[in-house]
């Protein structure tokens, strides 16, 4: 495996917008109908009174066949519109679920409870739960966890799915879903060896029919490899497939409390040699919150040499990682500030919804910023008031997304938040009040009114 040649992408697929997802839900049939209505042409709206971002307050946003036509201050209404007035709110661009497991989703207790809490008993559970997986049964689970997460203000998700069954049960089941819910969120699927590529039973040919199914990134898992030379061996096989099927990649790479556990700069390094780091991400990389200094320093220069993407799960990996720890406990979360700092894109992503590695989660995206921005330290108000980034923009680059955020000429897709900035929005968990595809209206909810009486 020497340096690969960037002539190996051949038939090579642009998957943009193609994998998508519905997220409507229950109360918005009225809207949908709107919506259906309209026709292919898209919504046309006006918003008005908002901020967007961290931009001035004020603003109004024209939405014309479902794209932003006109973005700015006092703009008149015109026939046909509907007018929308949403004085002092915050707009953002819809959030971005960067990791997530959508085939596991709503499992929790099924077939045990992961007592030890540690990721191991985890992946020995789903393999349990996964001897009775169904097509109906994956369909619905993930069908129900994906609405949930567009209540919070979804569009975009990278789901990861477990392979290593034969029967590819859960990755058909997904398949089929992305396409049946596409004109409401986008969804892009991970092909994830969970139980490894070289160390499980036909693992490479599992891969590739995953891929020759339509997944949209290859993944790996090298630190649950049996052996060194394997995790190696397993990253230049997905590196190579994802380059023959001109897929993008997204690797579990080193989500572990050992420091000797060194996928990362194997994986980094093919990116760099085969040209193609903006398409690459590594997923946790929790060893390395465990690496000395000095190694760090010197792998901080390839990693960003090589142009990949890091997704860090801050909820999942704090309860996951340090489980063998006495004192001082490890906080499990890789270098998030430290990377940043360099430049280098990082994104956050919940990781687990009610399944074998989270009792817990929801899908709100807000927890993860909140519990992130403590357990890196990234408390400066700058870093506060940015943080948006980690679930939108950064992790737009991580997906690879073009036509996002909220400019003219880019499909009308936003989120309206009950708050006049992301700090407070984020401080008070703030509730999406509307969340807006191509101009339609997926999701609505309340403002809430807290009311004292003393």
């Amino acid at each position: 495996h020497g340096r690969l040649d960037p002539r190996l992408l051949r038939r090579k697929r642009n998957r943009e917008g193609n994998s998508s997802m519905s997220a409507q839900t229950e109360g918005n049939n009225t809207h949908h109908n709107q919506a259906s209505a309209m026709g292919e042409k898209g919504a046309n709206l006006l918003i008005t009174g908002v901020r967007i971002e961290d931009g001035p307050a004020g603003v109004d946003i024209r939405i014309t066949g479902g794209k932003f036509a006109e973005i700015g201050a006092g703009l008149t209404p015109r026939e046909g519109e509907e007018v929308r007035n949403y004085t002092g709110k915050l707009v953002l661009p819809p959030y971005i679920e960067s990791h997530v497991h959508l085939d596991t989703a709503l499992t929790s207790g099924q077939p045990r409870y992961n007592e030890s809490g540690t990721l191991f008993e985890g992946i020995e559970v789903w393999s349990e739960r996964k001897q009775t997986l169904t097509y109906e049964d994956v369909k619905d689970r993930a069908g129900r966890a994906l609405r949930q997460q567009a209540q919070f203000g979804i569009q975009y998700v990278r789901s990861h799915v477990d392979v290593t069954d034969p029967d590819l049960t859960a990755l058909r089941a997904l398949i089929d879903l992305r396409e049946e819910l596409k004109d409401s969120m986008t969804l892009q699927l991970v092909a994830f060896p969970q139980e490894g590529i070289e160390s499980f039973p036909n693992g490479r040919d599992l891969m590739r029919r995953a891929a020759e199914m339509g997944v949209d990134a290859i993944g790996a898992i090298p630190h649950f490899e049996f052996t060194r030379e394997y995790s190696v061996s397993s990253l230049n096989f997905a590196v190579e497939l994802a380059q023959e099927y001109g897929l993008l990649m997204d690797v579990h790479c080193d989500e572990i409390d050992d420091e000797a556990s060194r996928g990362l700069e194997t994986l980094a390094t093919r990116a760099l040699e085969a040209g193609i780091g903006p398409r690459v991400t590594a997923s946790h990389t929790t060893a390395m919150h465990s690496y000395n200094n000095a190694y760090f320093l010197r792998l901080v220069r390839l990693l960003k040499m090589s142009g990949i993407n890091f997704v860090s799960n801050p909820l999942v990996n704090t309860h996951l990682q340090g489980r063998v720890d006495t004192y001082p406990k490890r906080r499990g979360v890789t270098r998030v500030k430290e990377l940043t700092e360099a430049g280098i894109n990082v994104s956050f992503g919940q990781d687990d919804i009610e399944d074998p590695w989270n009792p817990m989660g929801t899908g709100n995206l807000r927890d993860v910023v909140l519990n992130g921005l403590y357990v890196t330290q990234m408390m400066a108000r700058s870093e506060i008031t940015g943080s948006y980034n980690f679930i939108t923009h950064n992790a737009a680059r991580t997906l690879n997304l073009s036509d996002y955020g909220i400019e003219v000429g880019n499909t009308a897709n936003f989120i309206v938040l009950d708050a006049e900035d992301w700090f407070h929005a984020l401080s008070f968990g703030s509730p999406v009040l509307a969340n807006f595809r191509a101009g339609r209206v997926l999701t609505e909810s309340e403002a809430v009114v807290r009311q004292v009486n003393f």
